[in-house]
């Protein structure tokens, strides 16, 4: 049974939001800001967390900022509806969804699921691996889903779970280009909608991330209005 942290300053929220993932067999942690989900987070962490992004005390922005300095666990920001800068920083930062307020709560149960389906996999704890679960060595990138370990030039990389679909999408077929729509069917579930905004965010991060160990990381290049595609070094 998956344990969510559910971090919101609204305690409507936090009632409803919370009775509605129990009844789905989910167990939930509520924190009315920041600050108390780190202080808990640093003890044990879930299996999941949804922030929400104005909060007293540590808003979300600075706690995702935290917890990526430690973790690759799914996170989905929650935002208002006029707050677009945020959601594209918060995907920058590392998030991997977020959700407008006011929502269907359907709607965030299934981002959850999704999210969590998609962990299970690249943490082998779902079914038989298949071929696209084994260590994948492109150039200097290596690639080991079943561990959700990436290394570059010998150097760790530590990346989300949509991140890490992501890049493994773009390396499994060096120089053949993938459109924005098919990393979202690689990125999301059917019943997840986003936009190419989110995709985009992603890929930014993603090259941000290797960039940090690499300066001269060139090996995901742009093709505008067409996609994205690995180039094997």
């Amino acid at each position: 049974m998956s344990r969510i942290a559910l971090v919101d300053d609204d305690r409507n929220i936090l009632t409803s939001v919370s009775m509605t993932l129990e009844a789905e067999g989910f167990d939930v942690d509520t924190y009315n800001d920041g600050q108390a989900a780190y202080d808990a987070f640093s003890k044990k962490l879930p299996d999941m967390a949804v922030l929400d992004i104005k909060m007293p005390r540590m808003d979300g922005m600075d706690l995702l900022q935290r917890l990526r300095q430690r973790t690759s666990m799914p996170i989905i920001f929650l935002t208002s509806k006029d707050d677009e800068i945020d959601e594209v920083l918060g995907l920058r930062m590392g998030a991997d969804d977020y959700v407008k307020k006011p929502f269907s709560q359907r709607l965030l149960v299934e981002r959850i699921r999704a999210l969590l389906r998609r962990q299970e996999a690249l943490s082998g704890e779902g079914p038989e691996p298949e071929a696209d679960q084994k260590v994948m060595v492109r150039g200097q990138l290596v690639m080991d889903p079943l561990r959700h370990a990436v290394k570059w030039k010998g150097r760790d990389v530590s990346l989300t779970v949509t991140e890490f679909l992501l890049l493994q999408a773009l390396a499994q077929r060096p120089g053949f280009v993938k459109s924005r729509d098919q990393l979202m069917d690689v990125a999301y579930d059917d019943q997840v909608y986003v936009d190419d905004r989110t995709i985009d965010s992603h890929i930014k991060r993603l090259r941000k991330k290797m960039r940090a160990v690499d300066e001269d990381f060139a090996a995901i290049e742009t093709l505008y209005g067409i996609g994205y595609r690995y180039n094997e070094e």
